[in-house]
């Protein structure tokens, strides 16, 4: 498998280059920055926005479209928020052959625009909240590029919402964190994901309070994974979002706005995979069972056809593979390198003793097993293989977790993986220290773990990393 991939520890983004392309998720787009998603890659997106977009519907949200043109004007109404997209800008001057009256921009995030109509439906305490998300695309001019992690156009979803009360607004903003997303991250990406404050250094542009999931990748990295944001009610004010209030006065609404995209399948393939390929989570896996034909003849293919039939009738996402004429070998690698969580090989020798074998991805562990027994083994291998991914994951990012007292054994820390040092020994003049050295504040934490209201809050701790 050397040949066939870069190994992790000689060069891990070229190792991440190459199993993009040798497992076929993705190619670069014909213009700098864009990429274009293959197959393969899709149909993970695809079982995380099906995931997500569950969790967002049980959160009250529905979901709605907005257009992908926004006048340039709208984001000037927020001054920070203009301030902090402008660098990465698309604007469009002319459209139909001729210069438009007014430049319009494409969409790097859709407050602006949402603001808008939110201002429009809203009229009474009685239409709050309104809580809404969207799928969509977004471009963000991007100057280096890398594939899922950092594109000039990439999917998402991004979920916007008006509330009465400051309080409800920061509920919400908090329930979206925990239950959408750290939930989906830990449960079904088997990403553990320290859950926290951003720095005002690092808050989302025009937000009073951006909130985090960060993940540890296999270099000792970190990785954003999604991020909600409290408004407060700057865009509220922006947009005249308000209401009348039960007493009948008039109130600005409070907003939130957060949001998860395809990057979350680059943090997967850096958190899980090894130097075969992709491992990929069974709850997450579009193939969680791949059955292959090893040689066909004396009752094989029947017996693999079977065994698919019983697998999805399990509730197993399964595949089959029956193309004898391509070198079982060959076939064998690509699965490794896709990371379906279990093949099942099915041979005229094995299946004469009446087994078929059971291939784990996570450990490569081979099992002859009775063919009446695969199914019930497959069921147990990927409930065992999804705790397994996590656990490993785990262990790998408290490993490289040390825990220091001063903002220059953090920054050395940061080299090799994360550093857990008091926020008071950092603060504002050492972040941006910190920054000089290519390490952020990844998220402030309370003592417990839990997440902090505000960044001056006493005895907090700082997570510094380096970062993708």
């Amino acid at each position: 498998m050397a040949r066939v991939l870069t190994p992790r520890a000689e060069d891990f983004p070229r190792w991440y280059q190459d199993l993009i392309a040798k497992a076929k998720l993705a190619d670069n787009g014909p213009v700098r920055g864009t990429m274009v998603i293959r197959p393969a890659g899709y149909a993970i997106w695809e079982r995380m926005q099906a995931e997500m977009d569950a969790r967002i519907k049980a959160a009250g949200a529905e979901n709605a479209y907005f257009p992908l043109f926004i006048p340039e004007s709208y984001l000037k109404r927020e001054a920070q928020h203009v301030e902090g997209f402008s660098p990465e800008l698309a604007v469009v001057t002319h459209g139909g052959g001729k210069q438009l009256a007014e430049p319009v921009v494409v969409r790097p995030t859709s407050e602006t625009v949402i603001g808008e109509f939110m201002a429009k439906w809203i009229d009474s305490y009685r239409d709050l909240p309104l809580l809404l998300n969207q799928w969509a695309n977004v471009v963000r001019w991007e100057l280096r590029p890398r594939l899922f992690l950092r594109t000039s156009e990439f999917l998402w979803q991004e979920g916007h919402t008006a509330h009465a009360t400051r309080a409800d607004a920061r509920a919400y903003a908090r329930r979206i964190l925990h239950e959408a997303y750290e939930d989906l991250m830990v449960n079904v990406l088997a990403i553990p994901v320290v859950v926290g404050l951003k720095t005002a250094r690092e808050r989302f542009a025009g937000a009073t309070a951006t909130y985090t999931c960060e993940g540890m990748m296999g270099d000792g990295k970190a990785l954003q994974l999604g991020t909600s944001h409290e408004l407060g009610q700057n865009f509220a004010k922006a947009f005249d979002i308000s209401y009348s209030s039960a007493e009948g006065g008039r109130e600005h609404a409070w907003t939130t706005s957060w949001g998860t995209s395809t990057r979350m399948l680059g943090g997967l393939i850096m958190a899980h995979g090894d130097d075969n390929g992709l491992r990929v989570p069974p709850r997450v896996a579009p193939v969680q069972a791949y059955v292959m034909i090893v040689k066909d003849g004396e009752g094989v293919a029947e017996a693999a056809a079977k065994l698919r039939d019983g697998l999805r009738d399990a509730g197993v996402r399964v595949a089959l593979d029956d193309r004898t004429d391509t070198a079982f070998g060959r076939r064998a690698v690509d699965a490794e390198l896709r990371g379906y969580p279990v093949r099942v090989e099915v041979g005229p020798r094995d299946l004469a003793a009446g087994n078929a074998v059971v291939v784990r991805r996570t450990d490569g562990s081979k099992s002859p097993t009775p063919v009446a027994d695969v199914v019930g083994a497959v069921l147990a291998a990927l409930e065992a293989d999804q705790r397994a991914l996590h656990d490993q994951a785990l262990a790998h990012r408290e490993s490289r977790t040390v825990e220091v007292s001063t903002l220059a054994e953090a920054i050395e820390a940061a080299a090799t993986g994360w550093a857990k040092v008091p926020w008071s020994a950092v603060g504002v003049a050492g972040e941006a220290e910190a920054n000089g050295q290519g390490v952020t504040v990844r998220c402030l934490l309370r003592a417990d773990g839990s997440v902090p209201d505000s960044e001056d809050e006493p005895d907090l701790v700082a997570i510094l990393a380096r970062a993708y």
